[in-house]
């Protein structure tokens, strides 16, 4: 409200014939203003340009936005004619070099060279390898070690680590992931990839996205490989190894003839269960074959043991045929006597040929009637004891 109040003053003074903002008004003789303008002199002059040099030019020149901070320093409006050579006034200025030459080419050298040696040399890692580009072209691969290039922009250069092992999980969640065997049963299954670059230019131009591809590659192999064999076999050990190595050597074919620069490191399957579904159902049908192998491993120790006895029997039998064939009479003897001391050793019966003996004698008749009267003995009561006179302690 101020300004607007002094711009209103400003233009009733001058209508009123009073002081005008752009000078004295006709006739006056106070000093600070500019003479009175003849008649046909042209327009007044802009009160907006600055008094003496500014006004050189004839006729009026509209305000400038370039007028307005052409004499302007940091410090405020600079006047014609003051001191600084003529730059008016006080103003920031570079340091000069001994010579009274400017700092400027120098630093702009300096900034030059140090530009192109940061975007001109390169170090690669061992593990490492490098993309050189060309405006977008590609136009070499660069090796472990110091390397230069044309600064950027005219060549550009990425770095990527092609030596280590790179890991794609296959379902990336917890998430079921059903695959077909080859007995129309259902597994859910879930792997590991492990793979790295062997060609940087491939893996960099010819695939759009190649992380998705390993992915899809492994699963089309996964699918392809389970679908061959039975859901036993899929769950057994030996069918995971088998199943891993043909996954591996069918997503490498894919890959090579998609010139996808990847190299299949290994697949390793992590969890091969039935559908969550059936699961319980599966236990049980697990749990009886564990039983049904159990039992036929029981059955095949018997039978080998059976063997071994009946082999042993027939290499001692060999034996003493061989000793028979030598002496006929002392082999049969023997014979007899081992014959007769393993079947008389589990009879109660003992027989002794002696003259003046009995002939039969019951030892075990004897020792039963024995240990029967003990036995009698030990469960008989005992007679009590009369108790004592109570004057017999005296």
């Amino acid at each position: 409200m101020t300004f607007m109040d002094g711009i209103g003053r400003a233009i009733g003074l001058s209508m009123a014939g009073q002081r005008s903002p752009w000078g004295k008004p006709k006739g006056a003789d106070g000093g600070g203003g500019e003479p009175p303008r003849a008649e046909g002199a042209g327009p007044p002059r802009n009160p907006w340009l600055p008094p003496g040099g500014g006004g050189t030019q004839p006729g009026r020149r509209p305000a400038s936005i370039e007028d307005l901070f052409k004499n302007r320093g940091p410090e405020g409006p600079r006047r014609i004619g003051g001191g600084g050579g003529g730059t008016g006034g006080p103003g920031f200025r570079l340091p000069r070099r001994a010579d009274g030459k400017s700092w400027v080419p120098v630093l702009l050298m300096s900034a030059g060279a140090l530009w192109i040696i940061l975007s001109s040399v390169h170090q690669v890692q061992p593990k490492e390898q490098g993309i050189v580009t060309t405006f977008g072209q590609y136009t070499r691969t660069l090796q472990p070690g110091i390397n230069v290039t044309l600064p950027w922009p005219l060549q550009n250069v990425s770095v990527v680590d092609v030596s280590t092992f790179r890991s794609e999980r296959v379902p990336g969640t917890e998430a079921e992931k059903l695959i077909l065997t080859g007995d129309q049963n259902l597994v859910d299954l879930s792997y590991l990839i492990r793979w790295n670059i062997k060609d940087l230019r491939q893996f960099r131009f010819q695939l759009a996205e190649p992380e998705e591809t390993v992915r899809e590659v492994a699963e089309a192999a996964m699918r392809a490989s389970v679908a061959e064999h039975e859901l036993d076999y899929v769950l057994s050990g030996a069918g995971r190894a088998d199943i891993e190595q043909r996954v591996r050597t069918r997503m490498q074919e894919l890959l090579d003839a998609y010139r996808s620069g990847v190299a299949v490191q290994g697949i390793e399957i992590e969890k091969t269960d039935p559908p969550e579904r059936v699961v319980e159902a599966f236990k049980d049908v697990s749990a009886a074959q564990q039983d049904a192998e159990t039992d036929i491993n029981r059955a095949r120790a018997y039978a080998q043991q059976l063997l071994a006895r009946a082999e042993g029997d027939a290499t001692a039998f060999n034996k003493i045929y061989e000793e028979y064939r030598l002496a006929p009479e002392v082999t049969r003897r023997r014979l007899y006597y081992e014959t007769m001391e393993s079947v008389l050793a589990r009879t109660d019966k003992t027989v002794v040929e002696a003259p003046g003996v009995q002939t039969y004698l019951p030892l075990p008749e004897v020792q039963r009637r024995a240990r029967e009267a003990q036995q009698q003995a030990q469960q008989a009561p005992r007679p009590a004891q009369p108790a004592a006179p109570a004057g017999a302690g005296r």
